[in-house]
């Protein structure tokens, strides 16, 4: 069970984190303030798998409480990760050239001239 409620509050970071949470309420054109929020969800939805796994009550919100509280943490975690991709990835890749000219003429343009036609 334990395992169970760590990959529930990881789930519910992850999906705050990378945006999968925003992209669904911009779908549906509508803000679920629990959801979007990964101490609230993790809270929530660890309270509802251990009252439905008949945990007594008192410890089932402990738990949620604690597993809230992982959550804030591991969202933090996630931010210090994406800071040393975003290093890593300017390291990597350097600058681009902002020039149109210095670009061999593309596809993209050839197509458009030809839609105007």
């Amino acid at each position: 069970m334990i395992a169970k409620v760590a990959l529930i509050v990881l789930s519910a970071v992850l999906a705050n984190h990378l945006g999968l949470v925003e992209a669904v309420e911009n779908l549906l054109n509508h803000k679920f303030s629990i959801v979007s929020c990964p101490k609230c969800c993790s809270f929530w939805l660890v309270l509802i798998y251990t009252i439905t796994h008949h945990v007594p009550p008192i410890n089932a919100v402990a738990i949620s409480f604690l597993c809230a509280y992982v959550a804030l943490w591991l969202e933090l975690l996630c931010g210090v990760i994406d800071r040393i991709y975003r290093k890593i990835y300017e390291s990597i890749y350097t600058t681009e050239t902002d020039n149109v000219a210095d670009y061999p003429e593309s596809t993209v343009s050839e197509l458009q001239e030809r839609s105007k036609q």
